[in-house]
């Protein structure tokens, strides 16, 4: 059994999540970037990679729909709660992908679908879900294709809403296209400065909210 309570998570650390099964590409340095940009902007961050959680897909048994917490029984078989604790408390998300077939990759995909017990909770109007503040939602998508009129819309549509389970907005996105090999993102120095410069601007909304 893999622990994976919800009470894992820290509190008030945004989450900086590189979502790609490939290590060392662009959605990596997606994220370091973004993180720079925030640090330098005054926060102590780091980025988490998706592909290091064990994250099992939803088998669709409605076990959690009968269950009166909610719960998924397959929490107690992942990392998943660690992922979603990160989602409760975060000021605000970071989310960097690539684009697999006009979508997010697999284990992106599974976790989002995973999200359903959540989902659940705030239908019935529980107060953990209830109470959650509207923050935002960042978002960078990069394709290797340089064409293809609808090649973010469904990635967008998916994460839209799998975000405003956790009541975050999402933000425009940073889309980026024909980038596939790893380095192609540090080579563009428009998508280098539009990453930093996020990271900073969310960076310094979060601090100014902290001390209002």
């Amino acid at each position: 059994m893999i622990q994976s309570n919800d009470r894992a998570g820290e509190a008030g650390r945004p989450a900086i999540i590189s979502c790609s099964p490939r290590p060392g590409g662009n959605s990596d340095r997606a994220a370091a970037l973004f993180t720079h940009g925030a640090m330098a902007a005054g926060l102590e961050l780091r980025v988490d990679y998706l592909r290091r959680f064990r994250v099992e897909p939803c088998v669709s048994c409605y076990r959690c729909k009968h269950d009166p917490k909610r719960a998924c029984y397959l929490a107690d078989m992942d990392h998943s709660g660690r992922l979603f604790q990160m989602m409760l408390n975060a000021p605000y998300v970071f989310l960097a992908s690539p684009i697999y077939f006009y979508h997010v990759p697999a284990q992106l995909k599974a976790w989002i679908d995973r999200s359903q017990c959540y989902y659940m909770r705030r239908q019935d109007g529980d107060p953990v879900m209830a109470a959650l503040p509207r923050r935002k939602a960042y978002v960078c998508l990069i394709a290797g294709r340089s064409q293809g009129d609808k090649l973010f819309e469904g990635s967008l549509l998916t994460l839209k809403y799998f975000l405003d389970v956790f009541n975050f907005e999402l933000q425009p996105p940073l889309l980026f296209r024909g980038l596939d090999e790893a380095g192609d993102l540090e080579a563009n120095a428009e998508a280098v400065a539009a990453l930093e410069n996020l990271g900073r601007e969310a960076a310094r909304e979060a601090l100014e909210r902290a001390e209002a």
